[in-house]
C-alpha cells in the first residue's frame, strides 16, 4: 500500500506516469523524498538557495488526520479524513482497512482539522510574502516547507496543494455518506468557508449507503459542497457479489448510483477486471456493463484485480475455489465489457498502474470503437510480443503496446526475458511484479 510520503512524491512530480518511486518501495521512496527536500525535484534541477531567506515561523505542532489511500485522480488534492476506515470491511479482494476499526469522527474534530489546514494555508502564504513571492506558493516556497523536517506530512500536503492550485479536496476514508447528512453538510460548509481555494470536493462512498439515502438528503449534501462521489462497483453480477462478500446486490448498485446522479453529484464507478475469475468472467463483464448502462455514471474507472497473499481472496486462490485469469484473458474480458456498454455517455478511464493497457480510455459512445481496436491490437500480437509488452508494462516503461517499438525497447526486453527464462517462470515473475503494485 502506498504510504502518504509516496502519494506526495507523485503529487510533487506532477505526473501520473511517474510512479517509479512507489514501485521502488518505502526505502527508495523515502530516499527520493529526501532529494525533494534537498532540492524540490521538478525535472531534475535544484532551486535557488534559501540561505538568505528569513522565513516566518511555521507552527510545527499543526497537523490533521489523514487516511491511508486516495484515488489516483486525487493525486494533487488536499486530503482530509472525515471517517476512519471502512464500516463494511469484509470484501475478500480489499487489503486496505483490514484489522482496523471503523469509527465516525465527531463533527467538532473534523472542523478542528479543517481549521488546522486553514492555519497552515495562512502560514504558507505569509511565508511566501516574507520571501518576496507576493503570496504565490511557487517552487521556492514549497522547497522551504519540504526542507523543514519537523513539519507534519499534513503540512506538506497543504503546501503541495497550494502549489498545484487545483482547488480539489478529497475526503477520506471509505464511506463518508454514512455520516448524518446534516453533520456532513455542516462540515462541507465549514470547509468551503475556511479554505477559499476549494473548487471541488470528492469522497468515497458505498453504493449500499447511497441507495439508503433519500435523494433529498444527498441533495442537501450536494448543495453544501460535495461535488463528486467515487463508488467501488467492482461487479454487477449477483453470484460474484455474494462470493466476494461485497455486501450489496446489483439492484442496490443501480439504486445507489441513480440516487447520486439525481442529487446532482458527479459519479465515478470503479470496475474490477479479473474479479470473476475463469469461472464467471463472461457473466462479470456483461452483468457489470448492464448495471452501468442503467446508471450512466460520469466516469467508469478500471482497477484490475491483483491477489497478493495478504488478502482474503488468496485463500480461495490457494484452495482452488478461485482461478485467477491471466493478463491476456483479462484483456479479452475488458473487451467484452466495453463492447457491452450501450446507451451511456460515461468517460472510461484505465488510470492505474495495475491495468495492463493504460490508454484504453475515452468518451462513450464516441471512442468505443477506438478502445476496442486497442484491445484487439494487443490480442492480435504474437504471444512473444505480448509477453515482452507485459514485461515492459510491469517495469513501468510502457503504457500501450506501441511503446515497445516507439521507444526502441524490443531487443532489451527480449534479452531480459531470456535471462528470466533461464532462471525462473516468466509468468510467476510478472505476476509478482504486478502484485507488488498493490
Amino acid at each position: 500500500m502506498m504510504t502518504f510520503y509516496l502519494q506526495i512524491i507523485i503529487a510533487l512530480t506532477g505526473s501520473r506516469r511517474n510512479t517509479g518511486a512507489a514501485r521502488r518501495g518505502r526505502a527508495g521512496g523515502r530516499a527520493f523524498l529526501d532529494s525533494i527536500r534537498a532540492g524540490f525535484y521538478l525535472g531534475g534541477s535544484k532551486q535557488p538557495s534559501l540561505e538568505n531567506a528569513v522565513p516566518v515561523i511555521l507552527d510545527r505542532s499543526l497537523t490533521f488526520e489523514q487516511g491511508p489511500i486516495r484515488p489516483p485522480s486525487e493525486a494533487k488534492s488536499l486530503l482530509l479524513r472525515f471517517t476512519r476506515n471502512c464500516p463494511w470491511n469484509k470484501c475478500k479482494f480489499c487489503p486496505v482497512y483490514k484489522r482496523r476499526t471503523f469509527s465516525r469522527r465527531p463533527l467538532e474534530e473534523i472542523k478542528a482539522d479543517i481549521d488546522a489546514a486553514a492555519a497552515m494555508r495562512e502560514q504558507i502564504v505569509a511565508l511566501s510574502q516574507e520571501m518576496g513571492q507576493a503570496g504565490r506558493v511557487n517552487d521556492r516556497v514549497v522547497q522551504a516547507v519540504f526542507q523543514n523536517p519537523r513539519l507534519s506530512d499534513a503540512f506538506r500536503n497543504v503546501a503541495a496543494w497550494l502549489y498545484y492550485g487545483t482547488g480539489n479536496v478529497f475526503l477520506q476514508d471509505a464511506n463518508n455518506l454514512v455520516m448524518e447528512p446534516a453533520a456532513l453538510a455542516e462540515a462541507l460548509r465549514h470547509l468551503r468557508a475556511r479554505l477559499p481555494e476549494v473548487k471541488r470536493i470528492t469522497s468515497y462512498a458505498r453504493s449500499s449507503t447511497a441507495a439508503q439515502r433519500r435523494v433529498e438528503e444527498l441533495t442537501l449534501i450536494r448543495q453544501a459542497g460535495l461535488d463528486r462521489i467515487h463508488i467501488g462497483l467492482e461487479t454487477g453480477y449477483d453470484p460474484l457479489l455474494k462470493f466476494m462478500n461485497k455486501g450489496v446486490t446489483a439492484a442496490k448498485q443501480v439504486q445507489g448510483g441513480r440516487n447520486v446522479k439525481a442529487a446532482g453529484m458527479e459519479l465515478s464507478e470503479y470496475v474490477m477486471p479479473g474479479l470473476g475469475g475463469r469461472q464467471w468472467w463472461r457473466e462479470h463483464a456483461t452483468a457489470t456493463a448492464e448495471v452501468l448502462n442503467q446508471i450512466d455514471p460520469d466516469f467508469i474507472r478500471l482497477r484490475t484485480l491483483r491477489v497478493p497473499e495478504r488478502i482474503e481472496l488468496y485463500q480461495d486462490l490457494a484452495a482452488g475455489r478461485f482461478e485467477k485469469p491471466g493478463d491476456d484473458e483479462t484483456v479479452a474480458e475488458i473487451r467484452l465489457f466495453i463492447e457491452s456498454l450501450q446507451g451511456i455517455h460515461s468517460y472510461l478511464a484505465s488510470d492505474h498502474i495495475m491495468n495492463l493497457i493504460e490508454t484504453v480510455e475515452g468518451r462513450l459512445p464516441r471512442d468505443q470503437g477506438r478502445m476496442l481496436a486497442i484491445l484487439d491490437g494487443y490480442l492480435a500480437l504474437p504471444a512473444r510480443e505480448r509477453l515482452k509488452y507485459r514485461l515492459c508494462r510491469r517495469m513501468g516503461r510502457c503504457r500501450e503496446p506501441q511503446d515497445v517499438a516507439r521507444q526502441g525497447l524490443g531487443l532489451g526486453l527480449e534479452e531480459a526475458l531470456q535471462r528470466i527464462e533461464a532462471e525462473d517462470d516468466p509468468e510467476r515473475v510478472l505476476n509478482e511484479m504486478a502484485d507488488g503494485m498493490v
